[in-house]
This record gives structure tokens, sequence and C-alpha cells, in this order.
């Protein structure tokens, strides 16, 4: 017992300095900015009411939205020890039995997983945007360099996905931990020339800043938006790291150095209101402010790398469940499994961040499509977690009451405080979201438009097989394994193998792949195999979504027909479907051929399977819809 205290205390230390380079890095850069921004193009007047209670709403705000709502509560909704809004989205749809009830859930979390993927556009543009521009209180007459500078930046970031963060993922801990002890020391550097700064801790001048402003307090709150950019990380990485770790890195390291730093840029310009056009930067002492600017870009770029690594994670969640096409997925360690690649997905990313750069040139002009997206996503995963609270946590429906009214209220009150920056660039991730969810949208309906065709059109499997021991074919040595999504029918590609090769093997198994709603399959379920007579077998075989299919891998572990599966005795039988756009109802017009599109594109589920090219035969069935 003493052997294994110290080894766990060693191993949740670890864990949680892991967690403080992965988690931590989007909210870490949002002092960056995003107190700027309250007394920007579209903030308030500078004044120490003012000062004090934005100061006091961005405390609150992390204390009631991060500590309370993510740290404490979403954080106990994990599927399997799983997090993220699919993964939110697949445990409250097992808690509810209602066909219309799963459907509104589903549009809940494909619309906030949507938006998930505009945030990670919007991110990198504006976390290494903000980073940047520290060349600007430096010399401003560097400003003509800032956009370039980030442009070669982004080209560099997105350049490396391809070999995974497992090289430089060690250098995330390090760097954030310095950043962060960096915000901490400059806010108490800054706090100790205006004490009084700490007046603003008491919710008081939150209530004082609401009664001066009126209605503009809510829109200046699109500010305070920002500081809780990157909440939302501690739900998406607790399967890598756990909930406790996560949850003692913020309270205990994070949450303090946000605060001072805060602070500290708060007293900066309660002394100087000039200040406040770049309050972070102008706390830099001058000797220190060219190493600032690096440490700055290094901690935007970790950051970054957090929210693409998570829109990788994100991505293939959504195609093991059937919300996307099969897309190439490269793993870029041999340790750890969750560090993925996903070239069309980084490709996607890249083109739409150098375009935000592009288009709004400056950090200033990107916070309005920040807010929007996160705040988005922070709502869609409220309503998904009261459901879970109630049908799965089974929760009083007073508590369950209670609880949706105090996160749906605040999120309602962030959602009103962004809504007037749609026309000055919410729009952006808003368009970004509604473009995915209509590829998620569609994909999943074309599916199952596909799958409904190929049963109205199919042979039953009994009947066949009784007509074929009433007439049997010739046989052939050998076993031959026939893919199809449908048990109860006869797989396309059996049946034009019969037609065209007039040949049947002495073993054959009817296979399907199913990718269930939750993580990881335990292993007594993974399997279920039917036998139907003697050389005639149904095969089940479950995943969850975070894990890799590899059909022969599993096949080789049971024996299929009496005998174990010999690689080089074997033919897989894939039906590769044509799909024809048609009048039929179903789909709009162009969805119909927006589906076709993404299905021609899409990977092989041969490869996606990992089935060898060399035991795969292929046979052309067209399906309309």
């Amino acid at each position: 017992m003493s052997n294994d205290q110290p080894q766990n205390r060693q191993r949740l230390l670890a864990l949680c300095f892991g967690a403080l380079g992965v988690v931590y890095g989007d909210i870490g850069t949002s002092p960056l900015y995003a107190f700027r921004e309250a007394f920007g193009q579209h903030g308030v007047a500078v004044g120490r009411e003012n000062v004090l209670g934005v100061l006091s709403l961005i405390f609150w705000s992390l204390i009631m939205v991060v500590s309370v709502k993510y740290a404490t509560f979403i954080l106990r909704a994990d599927n399997k020890g799983e997090g993220g809004i699919m993964a939110l989205m697949a445990l409250a749809q097992r808690g509810v039995n209602s066909s219309r009830t799963r459907w509104i859930l589903m549009v809940i979390g494909l619309f906030g997983a949507a938006l998930f993927f505009g945030d990670g556009v919007v991110t990198p543009a504006i976390s290494v945007l903000s980073a940047v521009e520290g060349i600007e209180v430096l010399a401003p007459a560097l400003h003509r360099y800032v956009v370039p500078a980030t442009v070669l930046i982004l080209l560099g970031l997105f350049a490396i996905q391809k070999h995974g963060t497992s090289r430089v993922g060690p250098l995330f801990a390090p760097i954030t931990l310095i950043w962060f002890l960096t915000l901490g020391t400059l806010g108490v550097v800054g706090i100790a020339q205006e004490p009084q700064v700490l007046s603003a801790l008491s919710p008081h001048h939150a209530v004082v800043f609401f009664a001066h402003n009126g209605k503009f307090a809510i829109f200046a709150m699109g500010a305070v938006v920002l500081a809780i950019t990157g909440a939302e990380a501690l739900y998406t990485d607790m399967g890598h790291f756990g909930r406790k770790p996560i949850r003692r890195v913020w309270f205990f390291l994070v949450l303090p150095c946000l605060t001072l730093n805060y602070l500290g840029q708060g007293a900066l310009v309660l002394a100087d209101p000039t200040k406040a056009s770049n309050p972070f930067y102008l706390l830099v002492p001058a000797p220190l402010l060219i190493p600032m600017i690096v440490l700055a870009t290094l901690a935007t770029i970790v950051a970054s790398q957090a929210v693409i690594s998570g829109a990788f994670s994100m991505a293939r969640q959504a195609m093991q469940l059937g919300y996307l096409p099969r897309l190439k997925v490269l793993h870029t360690s041999r340790e750890t499994i969750g560090q993925i690649y996903l070239p069309w997905v980084n490709r996607v990313l890249l083109v739409l961040t150098i375009a935000a750069v592009l288009g709004f040139r400056s950090s200033e002009n990107l916070v309005a499509a920040y807010g929007l997206a996160v705040v988005g996503t922070m709502f869609m995963n409220t309503l998904l977690v009261v459901v879970v609270a109630r049908r799965v946590w089974r929760w009083s429906r007073l508590a369950t009451t209670l609880a949706g009214i105090l996160f749906v209220g605040i999120d309602l009150v962030l959602l009103i405080a962004v809504a007037d920056k749609i026309e000055y660039g919410g729009w952006f991730p808003l368009a970004l979201g509604v473009g995915v969810f209509t590829i998620m949208a569609t994909w999943r309906r074309g599916r199952q438009l596909v799958l409904a065709a190929i049963r109205q059109t199919g042979i039953a499997l009994q009947p066949f097989l009784a007509s074929i021991a009433l007439h049997p074919p010739l046989r052939v040595h050998g076993t031959a394994i026939f893919l199809t999504a449908n048990l109860d029918g006869v797989p396309n590609a059996l049946l034009h193998n019969l037609k065209h090769n007039k040949v049947l093997h002495e073993r054959n198994v009817v296979l399907t792949v199913e990718i269930r709603d939750e993580p990881v399959v335990d292993d007594d379920q993974r399997v279920e195999v039917k036998r139907l007579n003697e050389d005639f077998e149904l095969v089940t075989l479950r995943f969850g979504f975070a894990e890799d299919p590899d059909v022969p891998a599993e096949l080789a572990r049971i024996p299929l027909c009496g005998a174990p599966l010999d690689m080089m005795d074997t033919t897989f039988f894939l039906s590769r479907e044509s799909i024809v756009a048609t009048d039929r109802p179903g789909m709009v017009a162009w969805r119909d051929r927006l589906f076709v599109l993404m299905q021609r594109n899409a990977l092989p589920a041969t490869a996606f399977f990992r089935i060898p090219g060399n035991r795969l035969i292929e046979l052309g069935t067209q399906v309309e819809i």
C-alpha cells in the first residue's frame, strides 16, 4: 500500500502536468485580448467603476461558468471516461426512448459540434494574431508585418501536424507553466501599484456596472465571454487526463494566475486610462517586452495546437458515429492512441484560418467572430447535460430544473451579449457552423436512405439459404466474408458472386460492423456469432466511437464456421454502392447531390476497416435515393 501511494501521486502529478499543456492553452491566452475589448470600439468608457465592474464580471464568469458549471457539474457527464459534445450527445440519447427526443438531441449535439469546428478556425487566427500584435507596442511602424508574420506562423503550425504532437508535446506543459506563472507575476506587479483593484472581486461592482450602463452592460459582456473561451476544453479533453487532474490544475494554478493577471491589467488602467488600448503588453516592463512577445507567440501556438487536435478527435468521433464520411486517419504516435492526424480536415482548417486572418486583419476585428462560436457550443453542452442529469443520473425534477435555470440563464445572457456582434464578424463562425451542420445532417440522412433502399430491394437471407440447400452451387475451397449493413438480407456481393462466378465457398460469413454510442466496447460485447447452418455464419463486430476498427485482427480471435481464420485462404467481398440521385422523396435535390459528392470522395470501407487489398473483391451495385 505504501509503495502504491507514491506511484499514484506521481501518476496524478504527471497527468496534471500534461493537462496543463493541453487543456488550458486556449483559456490561458485570453488575457491577451479579453479585458482590452471591454473598452474597445464596441465597449464602454474607461472609468473607475467600469474597470472594476468589468473585472468583477470576468472573475465571477470564471467562477460560475468554468469552476461551477464545467469543473464541477459537466465533468461528471463522462461517457465511459470520454468527454466532448459528441460523447455527451451519445450519452444523452442513451437515456431517452422517444425517437423524436433522440432526434432533437442529435440536432443539438451536431450543431454544437459544428460550432466547435468554427471555433477551431477562429482560435488559431485570433490567438496568433493577438500575440504577434505585441510588436506594434514595441514599434508601431511594424504594424504592416503583423498579418504576414501571423500567416507564416500558421502555415508552419498546420504543416507540422502530419508529424504529430508527440515530438513537440513534451514542450507544451513547460511553456504553459512558464506562461501562467508569468501571468500571475505580472498581475502581482500591477496590483502592487493599485491595490484598490482587489475590491473588484466583490460581485457588488458587477451589479453597479449593470446599474450604471443599462443595456450597454449586456453588450459589454461580449468581452467577458472572451475570458472564458476554452472552458469547453476541460470537458473535451477529459478522456485523456481524467476529471481529478483537470480540476486540480484549474483551481490551484490556472484560476489564480488568470485572476491575478486580469486584476493587474485593471490596476494598470486605473492608474493610467490611456493604457486601455493594450493593457496586457503595456503591463510588461519595457526590457522584457521582446521575450514576452516570444513567450506569448509560443503560448498561442500551444493553444492553437490543442484546438486543432480537438478538431481531429471530434471529426473522428463524428465519422465513427455516422455523421461524416470516412476520412483518412493517420496515427502519429505508437504510444498514444489519441494522437491522430486527418489530412483533409487539416487542409480545410488551414484554408479557413488563413482566410480569417486575411479577412479580419486584426484580433480586435476578429473578437466579434470568436465569442459566438464559443457561447453557442457552451449552450448546446448545457442543454445536453441537463438531459443527462435527469435521464441518466436520475436527478429529481426540482434539482434538474434549478440547475437548468441557473446554467441556461447564464448562457442566454452570454448569447445576448454576443448577438450584436453578428454583423461585425459573428456571422463567420455561424456560417461555418451551419455549413458543417448541413454536411453532417446530409450524410446521416443520406446513409439512412441508402440502407432503406438496399433493404427494400434485398432478398431475405433465410429463404435464400434454403433455396441453396435445395439447389447447391459448385463449392470452392476457402472462406468468403461478405460485408453488409443488413444482416437480415442477402449481401449484394454474395448475389453477384453466385450470378457471375457460379460458385460458393465452403465457409461463408455474413459480416456487419457496428459503431456503438460509447467510446470503447467491452470485450464480452465485441463479437456476436450466429450459426445459420454448417457453412454459413452471421458475425457482428462492435466498436466504440473512440476506437479504430481492425476487422481482420478481431476475426482472427474467433473461429469462423469451426475453423480459425487463415488470411491467405480468405476472400473479402464488398458491394460498392454507386449512388444515383433521383426525384424520390427523402432529401431535396441539392442535398442528394451533396451526398453523392461526399460518397464518391469517402475513404473505402475496406481501408477504414483495415482489410488488405490483395484479399478483397469489390462488386458494384447501383442504389437510387
